[in-house]
């Protein structure tokens, strides 16, 4: 899975000097939107190229673009970003501007549209010879992508926010070899998170989960280091899990710690250089199927549930062209400890789910169907209907 990121820092009336902003007497309180964007996984692409021409911020969550209260920050010129080359918390700086303090419900993100090669927005596939694939934008370049989340600007006081731009849940497959951009993002304000650090085998997914649901991902360095970061405080939405899942080149299992603490603007350790987490060996075999009608634009989840829990391992689009879906998922037996200071963790087989999945189908509209797969003696099929 990939993952882009804003990070949007918000300073106050002290800030504008620098910035052009008031001079204090009388005029409102004022601060500075700074954006920055970063990335996770690169989930079968080498790069992932968009291109930002301009964020967009209001107090209200449900005007629409060409309403009033709207607040620009233009990026120029238009800045081509490969979101695969800022992994592991790096981020871009987009540009800045000032604007008046108080709270913010929507961010909107507008792309420049592609208008001949070397495209404004495209993909280039692992194993695909480097050729750039445009990257169909629909209303990026008009109405921008919308991003609900309240935030405030306080007098005086520095707010960050972050955009978490999940780049490959973003991608999606038509069929005839072209891609749809369908924006999975959220965000988090900074002043309240923290990061999750540690080490596992090269080119592993790393997920920070919460509920089974994926609040931050990476992609382990080539030295086996991962971050995960920006992640919300503990005492705000709770303790996250952190799932480790090698690359299928490596023939390994899933390692899951429970329970791992998020501290604001601290890092937590789950795993060193000398122990990192690495899970036993594994085969893998293949999940895959048809989802209808394709109208449904579905996403579809492989989950692992573990003492009690789900856990997502991986995650793919159907085709919008054919309705067609894969994923290719080990069969061992997951890993699993609760979080502990003292490192090592130790990490124990649950033997009972080896091979056991649940595939959990999603529409555009909302609507969810799962159903329950083991894959442990070889492929399995499952297909949704809508």
């Amino acid at each position: 899975m990939a993952y882009g990121m804003l990070a949007l820092g918000c300073a106050g009336a002290l800030g504008l000097a620098a910035c052009g902003g008031g001079d204090g007497s009388s005029a409102p309180a004022q601060g500075t939107l700074q954006v920055s964007m970063t990335d996770a996984p690169a989930c079968g692409f080498d790069h992932v190229f968009v291109t930002v021409s301009k964020i967009r911020v209001n107090g209200k969550p449900n005007v629409d673009d060409s309403g009033s209260g709207w607040v620009d920050i233009p990026v120029t010129p238009a800045r081509r970003i490969d979101l695969l080359s800022l992994t592991n918390g790096a981020m871009a700086a987009l540009g800045k501007a000032a604007l008046p303090a108080g709270d913010y419900q929507q961010i909107r993100l507008v792309l420049q549209a592609n208008a001949g090669k070397p495209y404004a927005n495209a993909v280039v596939q692992t194993g695909g010879g480097g050729d750039e694939i445009a990257l169909t934008t629909p209303s990026a370049s008009q109405s921008g992508y919308k991003i609900i989340r309240p935030f405030t600007v306080a007098p005086d006081t520095l707010t960050d926010l972050v955009l978490d731009f999940d780049a490959c849940k973003s991608i999606v497959a038509r069929g005839n070899g072209g891609f749809n951009l369908k924006p999975v993002v959220t965000a988090i304000p900074i002043v309240v998170s923290g990061k999750v650090v540690g080490y596992a085998p090269a080119g592993s997914r790393v997920y920070a989960e919460r509920g089974g649901e994926v609040v931050k991902g990476t992609v382990a360095t080539s030295e086996g280091v991962f971050t995960l970061s920006p992640i919300e405080q503990s005492s705000t939405t709770g303790n996250v899990d952190v799932v480790v899942v090698p690359p299928a080149s490596a023939a390994r299992g899933v390692g899951i710690i429970r329970s791992v603490p998020v501290v604001a603007g601290a890092s937590t350790t789950v795993s060193t250089p000398t122990a990192p987490i690495v899970p036993p060996p594994s085969t893998f075999n293949t999940v895959s199927g048809t989802v209808t009608p394709m109208s449904a634009e579905a996403s579809l989840r492989a989950l692992q549930t573990t003492g009690g829990a789900k856990f997502e391992v991986a995650s793919t689009f159907a085709s919008l062209t054919t309705g067609a879906y894969g994923m290719n998922l080990p069969a061992a037996a997951p890993v699993v400890g609760t979080y502990q200071t003292t490192l090592p963790i130790p990490l124990v087989p649950d033997a009972t789910v080896a091979g056991r999945y649940t595939i959990e189908a999603t529409t555009s509209t909302g609507a969810v169907k799962s159903s329950s797969v083991d894959i442990g003696a070889g492929p399995a099929t499952r297909d949704f209907a809508f």
